[in-house]
């Protein structure tokens, strides 16, 4: 009982190291932080920018493993967890489509040559609606 109990705990751990340097590898090879630094003119708070983003996965994984743990801090918690959680899914999707050099191909292939920032926005949108389309009647 106890060596099974070990040899699932040792086999989890491992597979949730290997998917966490999985992920923090991805978002160092697409150069998220710097760019996102760069872009806000903050690049001087790059160590804070990485610092947040580390903090922000192991509370993920805090909160995921520890079901028992109960923060009592509100819906506005909620609110600010899942922007943060959107804003940070929406710039590691946005980034890897850029290295993989998705919307130029696009835009090629469509011929658009004007309006290019407004069709960005209105992915974004559509991606935001439908996140909440989501939330707010299938997910009940």
């Amino acid at each position: 009982m106890w060596i099974t109990e070990g040899i699932l705990a040792a086999v989890g751990l491992i597979s949730g190291f290997s998917v966490a340097a999985g992920t923090f590898a991805l978002i160092a090879s697409l150069g998220l932080i710097p760019r996102m630094a760069g872009k806000t003119s903050v690049a001087a708070r790059i160590i804070a920018f990485e610092n947040a983003v580390i903090f922000g996965g192991i509370f993920g994984a805090v909160i995921q493993i520890c079901d028992g743990i109960w923060l009592r801090v509100g819906a506005w918690f909620l609110v600010l967890y899942g922007i943060c959680a959107g804003i940070f899914a929406g710039c590691l999707s946005v980034a890897l489509a850029e290295v993989l050099h998705v919307f130029p191909i696009l835009f090629r292939r469509t011929k658009l040559k004007t309006g290019l920032n407004l069709l960005v926005f209105v992915f974004a949108v559509g991606k935001a609606v439908g996140a909440f389309y989501y939330f707010a009647v299938l997910f009940r």
